[in-house]
């Protein structure tokens, strides 16, 4: 499963969907794939889906605060200590998501959107602020060992 990642175009905005990708014990959920929409929902609702939710919570908030940094992308190329970091993103939503899988089968994930409250309104997002978060969307996984 692949981390979906949409900027929208006419706002400072980025929606973000992960579907698990593979069982979770430590938040019992263990039977991912299920055959329709209304199977997931009680994944969605389960004790062990909110605290995954609660602890993406988390996890998404720090990186926010401290986003993590490309190794190969340009602002790194040549660090310049007198700067300022770029803004911060604001988390706009998270919540559950129903990921439509391979052959008719779907899964629980996680929805997030991401908003970039400097930015002007009605305008996209910069190219290095998707990059900002499409690593923030790849840490995240990682850290919550999501697939």
């Amino acid at each position: 499963m692949s981390i979906r990642i949409s900027a929208d175009v006419s706002e400072p905005s980025a929606s973000i969907e992960i579907p698990l990708g593979k069982p979770l014990p430590d938040y019992d959920l263990e039977q991912l794939e299920q055959p329709t929409p209304r199977d997931v929902d009680a994944v969605l609702v389960s004790q062990g889906f909110r605290d995954l939710v609660d602890d993406a919570r988390g996890v998404l908030l720090d990186l926010l605060a401290h986003p993590p940094r490309d190794a190969h992308s340009p602002e790194n190329a040549n660090l310049d200590f007198t700067h300022q970091p770029p803004p911060p993103l604001e988390l706009a939503q998270l919540t559950g998501a129903i990921c439509p899988g391979d052959d008719e089968v779907y899964r629980p994930g996680l929805w997030i959107v991401l908003r970039d409250p400097h930015a002007q309104a009605h305008r996209p997002l910069h190219h290095a602020t998707q990059e900002r978060i499409a690593a923030i969307a790849a840490e995240l996984v990682k850290r919550l060992e999501l697939v």
